[in-house]
């Protein structure tokens, strides 16, 4: 241990620092480096889990609201085609599926040993199936409520509406592949 004594013109400080951490400038000058396990790192990682169940509920939310809305318009002209055109309102609710499986995994490698590089991958992860989920939400839930309206005075719309519902939650499905990709790779960090 080091012990560093700062003076001002009105106040001492003295610190109390690891040797391993100090480094000399070319000035002469000593500063001290932070050390590879600060405590507030696992905050990137635990905001990356946050990220990914946060933001594919708010998706899934919003696809199952606008959807469930055009089902219930529809269902007073088509009663009898409700359950059929509840297509939306399922696909909607994977989205947060996708979610969830990233902020478990995220969640398994929590902890104060982890490196600052795997936080930030784990935040990256936790980004990329939270917003690519909140957009493809947005996307299940207009074409949803469309396409359940449509199919009540056109049958044929059905089809479709299913096809654009599909391209919508793959959407979802790429952001999960990306997180899944970038989570694997938090524990091959050497720094």
């Amino acid at each position: 241990m080091s012990i560093i004594t700062t003076t001002t013109t009105t106040t001492t400080h003295t610190y109390s620092i690891p040797t391993s951490r100090l480094v000399n400038s070319a000035a002469g000058n000593v500063f001290a480096m932070p050390s590879e396990n600060e405590e507030r790192q696992p905050f990137f990682g635990a905001m990356g889990c946050m990220s990914a169940i946060v933001f594919t509920c708010f998706g899934a939310a919003y696809g199952t609201a606008k959807s469930g809305v055009g089902i219930s318009a529809m269902g007073v002209l088509r009663p009898d085609l409700i359950v059929k055109n509840i297509i939306p309102v399922i696909m909607a609710g994977i989205i947060a599926i996708y979610g969830l499986v990233v902020s478990v995994l995220i969640s398994n490698n929590l902890g104060q040993g982890t490196t600052l590089f795997a936080n930030f991958i784990q935040l990256g992860a936790g980004l990329s199936v939270g917003l690519a989920g909140l957009a493809a939400g947005f996307a299940i839930g207009i074409v949803g409520d469309a396409g359940v309206r449509g199919t009540a005075q056109q049958p044929r719309l059905f089809v479709g509406m299913i096809l654009i519902l599909i391209f919508a939650e793959v959407l979802g499905l790429y952001g999960l592949i990306v997180a899944l990709l970038m989570n694997s790779r938090a524990g091959d960090a050497k720094c």
